[in-house]
């Protein structure tokens, strides 16, 4: 590692533990709850470095990337500003949506220094850190062991805070599809991903995924973090009228990679043919042409949020099919950009984010085309979004930009404007408290009084 690198990490490490009045753990807490926090507090449990800050230390050598990652993890998470004087755009990595969400607790109002008062204890283990040597590196043979020493370490160190409730009112942050995090801890030889959530110790915890399994109760999806990071309300008011202003002059958009030509049948290989085919074609005065594609191919949109974000604002739909797993981050940078989401499976969105993305309202907001109609029984995805009227099409457009303060996170000591708004962090809190609460009675375990 560099120095310009140590200096950087130390840096970071220095700003999270130099927080006025603030560590990184319960001792962050005021002396005193607030009013009106009953069954809103928190506790952190302090844990040792060696779970949280001080896998930041090695941040230029995270395998599989390619390059320094230690800049994705500056402003606590939020990544560089996108260009120099940026204050709302970052560079931000999925990954470091464990560190952003430890930094934004630590502002949280209702903190307890005490965890037999509060309502639930936050694990700030930084997980997707943490799997690394078992995903890439030397532990990738020992995967099922991931996450027996922080268990080690709870079950020793205050062990009552665990005890008290077998761990149903724990949870922490996960920045990674739940399916790197369940495998067979059984499996000889092991397959990928590690056994954090399905080895016993860790059954009854409240994880926050990226992307949850359809099954177990532990796991909910809350949206992948997008390159926008507002500090004030005139800065997401100045961006949602940028967003209703914009001309659509593109009926439809997809951002991504694969489905190359030559490749097996597959609804992202439909889409491409589908928007070269007729990419320049004009439907009538109100559109251009009816296909752009941006193509982000060997990751090179990740961290460049201008290769999407302008061809989206100029696109009535965004067409976001399943690739490696269901769900991908480009849902919620469209959402953001006022594009109206196509899905093709259920698991892409409606049975992940109900917390953000309401069942309710689903349809009023976006698109479902069954892939299977589309791979193999020729549907023209162009001949469904024609058919949608004018009229809707607007509708829906002001519906998905009533989603944009739900599905963002902003800026840390954000003013008290925007603080009033609620982003994805505090929509998140709130539903895990009220899930740990319902957890509680079910199993008839008395919450903090």
């Amino acid at each position: 590692m560099g120095r310009a690198t140590d200096a950087a990490t130390v840096l970071l490490l220095l700003l999270f533990t130099l927080l006025p009045g603030r560590t990184t753990d319960a001792r962050s807490a005021p002396r005193s709850i607030p009013l009106g926090c009953t069954g809103r507090r928190i506790h952190i449990r302090d844990l040792p470095p060696a779970f949280n800050l001080g896998l930041l230390s090695s941040c230029s050598d995270y395998a599989p990337f390619l390059e320094d990652f230690c800049h994705y993890l500056s402003d606590h998470g939020l990544g560089r500003p996108t260009r120099p004087g940026s204050v709302s755009w970052h560079r931000t990595d999925p990954l470091a949506l464990e560190v952003l969400f430890h930094r934004r607790l630590l502002s949280y109002p209702c903190l307890s220094r005490d965890p037999s008062l509060a309502d639930a204890v936050f694990l700030p283990y930084y997980s997707s850190l943490a799997a690394l040597p078992y995903l890439y590196g030397s532990l990738i043979n020992s995967s099922s062991s991931h996450g027996l020493d922080l268990f080690e370490f709870l079950t020793r160190d205050s062990p009552e805070v665990w005890r008290r409730h077998d761990g149903h009112d724990h949870f922490l942050v996960m920045a990674r599809p739940a399916w790197d995090f369940s495998q067979d801890p059984e499996m000889d030889p092991p397959l990928w991903g590690t056994s954090f959530l399905e080895i016993p110790e860790f059954r009854n915890l409240t994880a926050l995924t990226l992307e949850s399994r359809t099954w177990p109760w532990q796991e909910h999806a809350i949206p992948y973090p997008t390159s926008f990071h507002p500090p004030d309300l005139a800065a997401l008011d100045r961006w949602v009228s940028r967003v209703r202003l914009s001309p659509r002059t593109s009926l439809m958009l997809f951002a991504g990679g694969g489905g190359s030509i030559g490749s097996s049948p597959n609804v992202r290989r439909s889409i491409r043919l589908e928007c070269e085919a007729n990419a320049t074609d004009a439907i009538d005065e109100s559109y251009e042409r009816v296909c752009n594609f941006v193509d982000c191919s060997n990751g090179i949109c990740e961290h460049e949020p201008v290769l999407y974000m302008k061809p989206m604002l100029k696109a009535s739909f965004c067409l976001q099919p399943p690739g490696d797993t269901p769900t991908r981050r480009s849902t919620f940078d469209g959402i953001l950009a006022g594009c109206i989401p196509v899905f093709f499976e259920d698991q892409s969105a409606r049975s992940q984010y109900g917390w953000h993305l309401t069942d309710d309202e689903f349809d009023e907001f976006s698109v479902t085309i069954p892939k299977e109609e589309v791979v193999f029984k020729g549907l023209k995805i162009t001949d469904v979004l024609r058919k949608i009227p004018r009229e809707k099409v607007e509708k829906m457009k002001e519906k998905v930009i009533e989603l944009i303060p739900r599905i963002m996170y902003r800026k840390h000591e954000s003013s008290a404007g925007l603080a009033a708004v609620k982003d994805a962090f505090d929509i998140a809190i709130e539903s895990t408290l009220l899930r740990i609460k319902s957890r509680l009675e079910g199993l008839k375990i008395p919450s903090s009084q």
